[in-house]
């Protein structure tokens, strides 16, 4: 079966299966924050209690704890607001594809407060048609292409997966609707071919 990935607006969506190998930018922020915290560790045991209770100043702090810039405060804001819309996309998707969805995987950046937010994601999800049931087919198709418009905000990879799943559906139902017609066939050559009883020979 064909397997593929929903996301989010912010990355190109339902492209082939998820890895699990981090991607080098995630990696590197992690890295990256790893060694501001370490930074941030040694400077705190480095200060006096003077310095402790001066870095206490209200407002958001840095990783390292000085304060944010007006323009970091603005863009950890959006990193928040970013961070909320792909987890909801990626959620829509997965409660509408329900059993032909996994679980949803992010892309992170580390905001400047040294804190990781999700920037990108994606849901693997099974749009493969069923071999030899054309009805499972146009029932898993419905579903397929709910959950790829679930989201408020679709991407073009969401649009083309839907569009596919729309023409596998097409497919079954024309498969389907041949099937009954040749089982009608069979039936009523069955009933021309019965010779007749003694009753009707009467």
């Amino acid at each position: 079966m064909t397997v593929s990935s929903v996301g989010s607006v912010s990355t190109s969506a339902w492209a082939q299966p998820v890895s699990s190998i981090t991607s080098p930018r995630v990696e590197q922020a992690r890295n990256d924050s790893e060694r501001e915290e370490q930074t941030a560790t040694s400077d705190k045991l480095d200060n006096t209690p003077n310095d402790e209770s001066s870095s206490d100043a209200a407002g958001p702090k840095r990783a390292d704890g000085t304060p944010m810039a007006a323009e970091e405060i603005q863009y950890v804001e959006q990193l928040k607001q970013t961070d909320r819309e792909v987890r909801q996309h990626e959620m829509a998707h997965q409660v509408t594809g329900g059993a032909y969805t996994g679980g949803a995987s992010y892309e992170y950046e580390v905001g400047p407060d040294g804190k990781r937010y999700a920037v990108a994601g994606e849901v693997p999800i099974d749009y493969g048609p069923v071999p030899g049931d054309p009805q499972a087919t146009i029932e898993k198709m419905q579903t397929v292409i709910a959950a790829a418009m679930a989201p408020a905000d679709p991407s073009p990879k969401d649009y083309q997966v839907a569009a596919q799943a729309r023409q596998y559906l097409l497919e079954a139902k024309l498969e389907a609707a041949m099937l009954r017609s040749e089982m009608e066939q069979a039936r009523n050559a069955g009933t021309e071919t019965t010779p007749p009883t003694e009753e009707q020979a009467a």
